[in-house]
């Protein structure tokens, strides 16, 4: 079973790739009447009397009869390219299948939930934020050109965490051997899966934002079929809103956890300390995007720190320090 794990990593690395160079076919040779049907009409703004300086949004939202208009998306045209991007959403599932098979057979080679260290983790993760993304685009199909730039994320993730940090099959070591092994770290897991998904929409609209302003150089000119800027905002926002909780969840789980295991709540162990940093800066981008005086670019910006502090907690502070959490 193990070996099996091993091999279905490497086709479904292979499955994301294709499904990738599918979704460029459609990018680059699709109808360009995809950007003014997947844009939206600008919602209504209110006048307002003394709103915040500087915001590029308005200070509030006009309340909507209907669906709000930024959420609205026509499907995607049919056309030969399209055909290419509809076969990369079918190759982004089997894809994600042999994701799965990987994760299960894992879990059978190693009786246990595969989740036990780094390499596993990010198997995990990366498979929920592309879980997230087919639930996503099933439900918003115009939202499909986002697909090359998940793939993308799937094919780098998963390839590096397949070269460099690979763990052989193994028991879990004394420290983990508990129930929160479940709480705990599904919480978390969950959590950067739906940041993993959120930092794709998050860089899109910085980009659509600038290719708005009149910016056409790279890399501002991937931005000019993809969705419209507040479609891309809001969808940042909605994904960080539902990942916040459950990274707080996680956070409070962890600490409850090492009082179980070490005997104190917190001690300033590296993965503690930078779990708790992405809680602040997440905390932050949740707040930021809440003032009507904070410009959302500068509320994006934020979330993409947070997702860099992150990846610096699975990666750097794993490969880089030591501490109570060195096993991971």
């Amino acid at each position: 079973m193990a070996a099996l794990s091993d091999q279905l990593l490497v086709v479904s690395i292979m499955a994301y790739l294709v499904a990738m160079i599918c979704h460029a076919v459609e990018f680059a040779f699709g109808d360009r009447s995809l950007v003014g049907r997947a844009a939206v009409r600008p919602a209504r703004e209110p006048a307002l009397v003394g709103a915040g300086a500087g915001g590029d949004q308005p200070a509030f939202e006009p309340p909507a009869v209907d669906e709000p208009a930024a959420d609205r998306l026509d499907p995607p045209p049919s056309g030969r390219a399209a055909l290419a991007g509809r076969i990369a959403v079918v190759l982004t599932v089997v894809a994600a299948l042999l994701h799965l098979g990987t994760l299960v057979t894992r879990g059978i080679a190693a009786e246990r939930m595969p989740w036990g260290n780094m390499y596993e983790f990010v198997l995990a993760v990366t498979f929920v934020g592309i879980a997230a993304w087919l639930g996503l685009l099933l439900r918003r199909p115009g939202l499909r050109h986002l697909g090359l730039f998940m793939t993308l994320v799937m094919v780098l993730l998963l390839g590096v965490t397949g070269l460099v940090i690979y763990t052989p099959v193994g028991p879990l070591v004394p420290a983990l051997d508990s129930y929160w092994f479940y709480v705990h770290i599904s919480a978390i897991g969950l959590a950067s899966g739906a940041f993993v998904l959120g930092i794709v929409p998050a860089v899109l609209y910085l980009l659509r934002n600038g290719y708005d302003q009149g910016k056409r150089g790279f890399p501002y000119s991937l931005a000019e079929r993809v969705p419209a800027a507040d479609v891309l905002e809001r969808l940042t926002f909605r994904i960080h809103a539902f990942a916040f909780p459950l990274w707080t969840m996680g956070v409070i789980g962890g600490a409850i956890w090492a009082e179980a295991s070490w005997g104190r709540y917190w001690g300033w162990d590296p993965k503690e300390t930078w779990s708790f940093i992405s809680w602040v800066i997440y905390a932050g981008y949740l707040h930021a995007r809440a003032t009507p005086s904070v410009k959302r670019k500068v509320a994006t910006w934020i979330a993409i720190i947070g997702f860099l502090s992150m990846l610096m907690n699975l990666f750097g502070v794993n490969l880089f320090f030591e501490g109570l959490h060195s096993y991971a």
